[in-house]
């Protein structure tokens, strides 16, 4: 079976022979069980619902855990496919810290993002000059590497559009590697 990999974490693809609206609960019930292992009230825990559980749509799952908004989305497929990716990473993430082999705090930062996470992306990828749903990694890295070596102050660039190239440049790297 084929395997994925974001962020740091391997494990197998979705397997579309699941894409059911039964299947989308299933995985959110799984998110809002996994959360609740650390104290999270499964009532607080947001995640969109498709009832076309195949046409290509963000996931994004949102909670509150220790006083920080907590925040996680995926769009690189199906609806399923992302909420399905969403569920393992949250579920690796949880098994890590249970375990202890990351912090409470590297946890929280981890899946800590503004409320208006959504808006920022969008102007990154405005900034990096790709389009606005733009989801090709090598085109934003490509176009990243080019704007940052025209604006490097080293090379008689501006130091404060160069730093927001490379703000830029890791958000989107948070979201999509």
């Amino acid at each position: 079976m084929a395997t994925i990999k974001v962020r740091g974490h391997e494990f197998n693809a979705f397997n579309p022979n699941d894409s059911s609206s039964r299947k989308a609960v299933q995985l959110i019930n799984n998110i809002k069980n996994n959360l609740k292992q650390i104290g999270v009230d499964k009532e607080s825990v947001n995640v969109n619902l498709e009832s076309f559980v195949i046409k290509k749509v963000q996931v994004s799952v949102s909670w509150y855990f220790d006083g920080h908004y907590l925040y996680y989305s995926y769009n690189k497929g199906s609806f399923i496919e992302n909420l399905y990716v969403a569920s393992k990473v949250i579920e690796l993430e949880l098994n890590a810290l249970l375990k202890g082999e990351i912090s409470q705090d590297d946890f929280t930062r981890h899946f800590t993002e503004d409320d208006d996470i959504e808006l920022k992306r969008k102007e990154a990828r405005e900034l990096l000059g790709v389009e606005e749903n733009s989801k090709d990694w090598e085109l934003i890295h490509n176009k990243y590497k080019i704007l940052a070596k025209e604006h490097h102050p080293d090379l008689g660039g501006n130091l404060e559009k160069f730093k927001a190239i490379n703000n830029a440049h890791k958000m989107l790297k948070r979201e999509l590697v």
